[in-house]
């Protein structure tokens, strides 16, 4: 079980925090202040820190600096409720593991502190395989106002993160609902999906931006419609995330209801074990998709790898199908290909009665897009 220290110097604070912390399965002790924290610190191992900035004696950037001169390298979340810029540059000088504010989500800060005591394992273990203890840590360059204003947008963005569900139908044996598909949407600063991607790319966010989408979709299941599946979509780097493949995680709970995307817009090629863990995935019950196909760089190829269950036809294929012979013979080529597999193909991007119509004579059961319904909060009924 990981061990994680809590430094928070507001008795009402640190109880519920440690409440949340604690029913996350992890080792809580905690501190009133930096003074305190750093002679725990000091007496044993911990994997993770958790610190409020603003403490008496001993502020929480005091207390970082003072664990990095010591050459202590355990993860620290610092939690502020003035974000100011100053501040978030020394945070991430001294090599802060995250930077957030107050008020904190709740699954944020769940997430985020799972993440750093992963982190902290990791290093620990690291260490006991033959790197001496008390190396310094090498030194960063302080981060650029642009890059500081970027981590307070997306962090900002992530707290209002929401989810759009976007029918899917089926055409066969009558007109029906298949499932939904949970697009990530937000009312922060980074509204559009592309905006709050590349941030988490940028920023080494994905593993967050990835638990946050996870969470909410699990917490949306229960009203989801029954028998209805749930298509959610992973990065490629997702499935280097200890917290997809545990099974008491929020999203792993209705595993039997969920199709995991798998977009070729991401690279696979650097995933370690991709089969191993596309196996782990179907052993706790999910689905597996290659969504965009025809979009992305890696072509047929992630069949081999993923061997999905399902395939998503990209817009670009869709979009005027019914007036190209050449994406025609493509979407007859797939839907031969797979066949033969045992694969579903859903087509996406649909806009159109007659681009549906040509779909379905070529041989589509599944379809997705506005001519069935746009992304929206709740689960609507599809216009079948």
């Amino acid at each position: 079980m990981s061990q994680v220290l809590l430094v928070e110097d507001d008795p009402i604070v640190r109880l519920a925090y440690t409440k949340v912390l604690r029913t996350s399965g992890l080792d809580l002790e905690t501190a009133s202040d930096g003074l305190e924290a750093l002679e725990k610190v000091r007496g044993g191992a911990f994997d993770a820190v958790v610190s409020d900035i603003n403490m008496p004696r001993l502020s929480g950037i005091e207390f970082l600096r003072a664990l990095r001169e010591l050459s202590l390298d355990v993860p620290v979340v610092l939690v502020t409720g003035g974000p100011a810029l100053e501040t978030a540059v020394r945070a991430v000088e001294y090599g802060a593991y995250r930077y957030l504010t107050k008020p904190v989500d709740i699954e944020a800060l769940r997430d985020t502190v799972r993440g750093a005591a992963e982190a902290g394992e990791a290093n620990r273990k690291r260490r006991a395989g033959g790197l001496a203890a008390g190396v310094p840590l090498p030194q960063r360059l302080p981060p650029s106002e642009e890059e500081v204003a970027l981590a307070e947008r997306f962090e900002e963005s992530l707290r209002q993160l929401w989810v759009g569900n976007q029918p899917i139908v089926a055409s066969k044996p009558a007109p029906h609902l298949y499932g939904y598909e949970a697009l990530v949407r937000s009312d922060g600063p980074l509204a559009r999906p592309n905006d709050i991607l590349t941030a988490a790319e940028t920023l080494g966010r994905l593993p967050d931006l990835g638990r946050a989408i996870r969470s909410r979709v699990a917490a949306s299941a229960a009203g989801a419609p029954r028998l209805s599946l749930l298509f959610v979509n992973l990065h490629a780097r997702d499935l280097e995330d200890p917290e997809l493949f545990d099974r008491t995680a929020p999203l792993s709970r209705v595993a039997e209801r969920v199709v995991l995307e798998i977009t070729e817009r991401t690279a696979l090629e650097d995933v370690s074990d991709i089969g191993a863990r596309v196996g782990q995935l179907r052993d706790m019950g999910f689905r597996l998709a290659v969504d965009d196909l025809g979009a992305g760089y890696a072509g047929l190829s992630s069949f081999a790898s993923i061997e999905p269950d399902v395939v998503k036809l990209d817009m670009s294929l869709v979009r005027g199908v019914d007036v190209s012979p050449l994406k025609q013979s493509v979407v007859r080529s797939v839907l031969r290909l797979a066949e033969e597999l045992g694969i579903q193909v859903i087509s996406e991007g649909i806009e159109l009665p007659a681009e549906r119509d040509a779909l379905a004579a070529l041989g589509c059961t599944l379809f997705q897009g506005y001519l069935f319904g746009k992304p929206e909060r709740g689960f609507q009924k599809p216009k079948l």
